[in-house]
């Protein structure tokens, strides 16, 4: 089935998620119209936003590229478990999804270009996995601090659905954020500390390469 283009989307290139599977990305193009359209502050504003797209190594490395983004932490939320462990949450029985929490500077990158390279990083129409990595801890997720980014959340994503964007339709939760926990320290910029490590070599790093290529006069 083919995809309609709607206003500033233009999906154009294949991305491996953490499991393996198949996601989309704006192109180029795409995310310069994007910005045209998009809400800016006059002065400088920093904002966080917690969201889970599957593994969150993968999306970490790819979000930390982008201009504006203060910092990245790979973290939980969502769940019951108080203070939960890596192990706990890979058992997908702690409610907890795995999330980055992203700092950015909204005067440079807005939250709906923030959100279109966070939903084009991996397949938002797969429920609660990322290919190979199944469990309701590898769920797309946005968790919003306000109403405002509830707003524009939930309005993206209708979007996405009305306009067809995907052959299926985009799952992604959106949920309030009620805590965040930040994982253990060895999964904090995990690619760039392990990069020559199979899993960085063999699934992020060309995920990550065709990340740069499309958004490559929006990196650092």
């Amino acid at each position: 089935m083919k995809k309609k283009i709607i206003l500033f989307f233009s999906l154009i290139a294949s991305l491996t998620s953490c499991g393996n599977s198949e996601g989309k990305l704006l192109n180029e193009k795409a995310f310069d119209d994007m910005q045209s359209t998009s809400k800016k502050t006059t002065n400088t504003m920093i904002d966080t936003l917690t969201i889970g797209g599957g593994c969150f190594w993968c999306v970490e490395a790819q979000l930390q590229q982008l201009k504006g983004v203060e910092s990245v932490k790979s973290g939980y939320a969502g769940g019951e478990t108080k203070n939960p462990t890596y192990k706990e949450v890979c058992t997908g029985l702690t409610g907890h999804a795995e999330v980055i929490q992203v700092t950015f500077d909204n005067s440079v990158i807005s939250l709906d270009e923030l959100l279109a390279a966070f939903w084009q990083a991996h397949d938002p129409t797969q429920l609660n996995r990322q290919g190979n990595d199944v469990g309701t801890q590898y769920r797309s997720v946005i968790f919003y601090r306000n109403d405002e980014q509830k707003k524009i959340a939930e309005d993206y994503k209708k979007k996405l659905n009305d306009e067809k964007v995907y052959d299926k339709p985009v799952v992604t939760e959106i949920a309030p954020l009620t805590i965040f926990y930040p994982g253990e320290d060895y999964h904090q910029n995990y690619y760039n500390q392990n990069a020559s490590q199979g899993y960085c070599q063999f699934v992020i790093a060309p995920k990550l390469e065709k990340f740069k290529k499309v958004f490559k006069n929006k990196l650092k």
